[in-house]
């Protein structure tokens, strides 16, 4: 909260936030107004984010098989990179809510089925052209076709037109949805000059940084957009990304100098690395979580009965003790959490190895059952296999292990073999978690979750404004995927990132990534 007050006054101080609207924010936060405008009067002296110097970053999640294509995008480094050059409509703000980007303003219908965006004048593309609603159309063209592959695609479904006027977009819904500009925050959704249907991963957008060098796997260098429309992002000449799957290579690095922040600090060494006095360890808790995948159209998992063994022979808690060190908390096979607006809470599935053994013999399959993982998957994840492993033996199921090379576990197995580890960071609502993931439709439906009611539900609520009766509808389909999906979630984990004292600026963000949403790198300056 401190560190989101601090931001406020310095938008203030530099002309970028009226006072008044200073010191109304404020005094929602609960702050009186002496110390607000104590605030206001520090950041007022303080020479502001320092211009010039090159930001370099420890990445983890990156591979030789990531494109520049955002709707591709599949792990830290590629959604990271494409903050660097794109832009969405809108985006989240650090408390949850919208900030406006390429939509200056947007307004919807009364029954929140017509939503038109305001697209902001003056802005250019990377190349030189002109920002259009046109430009935006195509965009969401390119994400929502038949044969799309986007990430976003399941957030796209239900929309029955979209048109350019002028310089507004405007949406047409088939049902309501009040939660359309919180869906539109999706990161694969940045806006690209005619759309990006001609080269999807030219790496052309409106964002605060022109790619320079770009090495998958390994570098990104990007240099300062001199023609960017926002001086509130971008205050380093340079920076670089490096990308560092190895744990302790990349927390060296950070130790070392070499860069000044990383993502995903390892939980066991995080109060250690805190330690030191150049460095600063954050923690920031919210809807990610770190989980078990299985494919509900492949045998053995068809099977309900196995899904059900394997939710059962999980100690959740074990997990969150000896692989996020206390920096996270229990899950509960949904991928939905306490972070969230609507949330209602389940009973809380245990580990019980009888009743995993009863469901197994109940499904009559007696095999091995093969999972993969690698370190690329999520911060321990070989050995929270090996802990799953032990547990399932309790109750007499064979769990193999396969551990799969970093680079290319995104490509080559998350989304395409039938059990694997994997992560995910989180949506900002229920509907656009489910959309992305839970829908039959969905194309990063990663577990083949396929449920004509659920479906029906997540469409239903979306048109549902009575508060109470849409918060009963997302505890239901909660409770389906819980029941019968293929996910087996045991742990929601809290980001840590490592950032040196040579950079100013974080804020804490209430978002769904690691690094203040994937911006820190944006936001953040060089001291002088």
């Amino acid at each position: 909260m401190n560190d989101y007050l601090k931001h406020l006054a310095q938008e203030a101080a530099l002309g970028r936030m009226g006072r008044r609207e200073f010191l109304g924010r404020a005094a929602a936060l609960g702050v009186a107004a002496l110390g607000a405008n104590t605030l206001l009067a520090t950041a007022a002296k303080a020479a502001g984010p320092q211009k010039g110097g090159t930001i370099r970053i420890g990445i983890q999640g990156g591979s030789s098989a990531d494109s520049l294509d955002p709707a591709l995008a599949a792990n830290a480094t590629a959604t990271s990179v494409s903050r660097l050059w794109g832009e969405p409509l809108v985006e989240l703000d650090p408390m949850g809510g919208i900030w406006h980007r390429l939509a200056e303003s947007y307004d919807a219908s009364a029954d929140a089925r017509v939503w038109t965006f305001k697209i902001r004048q003056g802005v250019t593309f990377s190349n030189g052209k002109e920002l259009t609603a046109e430009d935006v159309l195509a965009t969401m063209e390119r994400h929502s076709g038949e044969e799309s592959k986007s990430g976003a695609l399941g957030i796209m479904r239900g929309i029955k037109s979209m048109r350019a006027e002028g310089s507004d977009f405007i949406i047409e819904l088939d049902e309501p949805n009040a939660d359309l500009p919180y869906l539109l925050t999706d990161y694969h959704l940045l806006i690209q000059p005619g759309g990006g249907k001609d080269d999807p991963a030219a790496g052309i957008g409106t964002g605060p940084y022109i790619l320079k060098s770009v090495e998958p796997g390994v570098r990104f260098v990007a240099e300062k957009n001199p023609n960017y429309w926002d001086d509130s992002l971008g205050h380093a000449d340079t920076i670089e990304f490096i990308v560092i799957n190895d744990d302790t290579a990349r927390v060296a690095a950070l130790q070392s100098g070499q860069v000044h922040m990383i993502n995903r600090v390892p939980p066991r060494t995080a109060r250690l690395v805190d330690r030191a006095p150049t460095i600063d360890v954050r923690e920031t808790a919210g809807p990610g979580h770190y989980v078990f995948i299985a494919h509900c159209d492949k045998d053995p998992f068809a099977n309900n009965d196995v899904r059900i063994a394997l939710k059962y022979g999980i100690n959740r808690q074990e997990m969150v003790d000896k692989i996020l060190n206390g920096y996270g908390s229990i899950g509960n096979d949904t991928p939905i959490n306490s972070s969230y607006p609507l949330f209602t809470e389940l009973e809380q599935r245990t580990y019980d190895p009888d009743k995993a053994k009863f469901h197994m013999q109940k499904s009559g399959y007696d095999g091995s059952i093969l999972l993969r993982t690698s370190d690329n998957s999520f911060p321990g994840a070989p050995d929270a296999a090996a802990l799953f492993q032990q547990s399932l033996s309790a109750a007499g199921i064979n769990l193999e292990i396969k551990r799969e090379p970093n680079d290319g576990y995104w490509s080559e197995v998350w989304n395409k073999q039938p059990f694997c580890t994997s992560y995910w960071g989180g949506r900002p609502t229920q509907d656009s978690m489910f959309s992305t993931a839970y829908l039959s439709t969905a194309d990063w439906n990663d577990t083949r979750f396929n449920n004509e009611q659920f479906d029906q539900l997540l469409y239903a609520a979306r048109a549902e404004l009575d508060e109470a009766k849409r918060t009963q509808m997302y505890a239901d389909m909660s409770t389906m995927v819980r029941d019968e999906g293929g996910l087996v979630c045991p742990m929601f984990n809290s980001f840590i990132d490592g950032v040196s004292t040579e950079v100013d600026g974080w804020v804490d963000a209430k978002t769904g990534f690691e690094l203040n949403n994937f911006y820190a790198p944006m936001k953040m300056w060089v001291k002088a």
